[in-house]
């Protein structure tokens, strides 16, 4: 079951819910906007090997904003701090981006309960478009877990920036 728009306020008064910082403005018919972080990382390795931790560079975007180009890789980072211990995340971009040609995630768009985070997000566009620090990139909604709750402690908790794979900590003995 999916949360309402009126459901993730309440929720988020009741604490049960964080958005930080929290703007009703932003609350949609059963989802919450969320902005994009002035972080961005992208690889500069030409290779990527999940076995070896890839090389990043991290630049802030400029006021004028950030040209993102076709075929590469981005990570940034979602503005708020958003998660729960009580219901499941999941992560969307805005149809506003996506006509735009720009995919927020990847592939990774469910959010583990009790990861309570920054969320990197995983930017490819399909031709070249701009980005801008604060801008409504995604969206994100809460669904209602059913069962015994086990809280996410991953690898990709408490990232304060965007987080780049840590896969190659899978390849460790």
């Amino acid at each position: 079951m999916i949360l309402t728009g009126h459901e993730i306020k309440k929720q988020v008064r009741r604490g049960r819910i964080v958005i930080e910082p929290f703007n009703e403005a932003n609350i949609q018919p059963n989802s919450y906007d969320f902005h994009l972080s002035k972080y961005i990382k992208f690889y500069t390795d030409e290779i990527l090997d999940p076995k070896v931790k890839n090389k990043v560079k991290e630049i802030v975007i400029p006021e004028e904003g950030l040209l993102l180009k076709p075929d590469e890789l981005y990570l940034g980072m979602v503005e708020e701090t958003i998660g729960s211990e009580y219901y499941v995340p999941i992560l969307r971009g805005r149809s506003s981006t996506g006509r735009l040609g720009l995919f927020v995630h990847i592939t990774a768009d469910l959010i583990d309960i009790g990861s309570i985070n920054n969320w990197t997000l995983m930017l490819h566009s399909v031709v070249p478009v701009k980005v801008y620090a604060g801008m409504k990139i995604g969206q994100v909604t809460f669904w209602v877990p059913e069962g015994k709750i086990e809280l996410y402690n991953g690898k990709y908790q408490g990232s304060l920036k965007p987080m780049e794979s840590q896969s190659f900590k899978d390849y460790k003995d």
